[in-house]
């Protein structure tokens, strides 16, 4: 998501667990001060990788929008 050219939020999605994406990495690496997600949609893994990057199920990021 971007607000003025610059992003506001970095949410890479995934069918399953699986490790964090290279591409997401380079982007919060990039961006530290973004919140950064990868979200599964049948997962099952709930935890904060290296750089502050949330991994969840889709469903536990859901419930943060309402």
């Amino acid at each position: 998501m971007l607000e003025d050219a610059k992003p506001v939020a970095m949410i890479e999605c995934k069918r399953a667990d699986e490790p964090v994406g290279r591409g997401l990495h380079y982007l919060k690496a990039r961006w530290p001060e973004c919140p950064a997600w990868q979200i599964s949609a049948a997962g099952t893994k709930d935890y904060v990788a290296p750089l502050g990057i949330r991994v969840c199920p889709a469903l536990v990021y859901l419930n943060t929008l309402i």
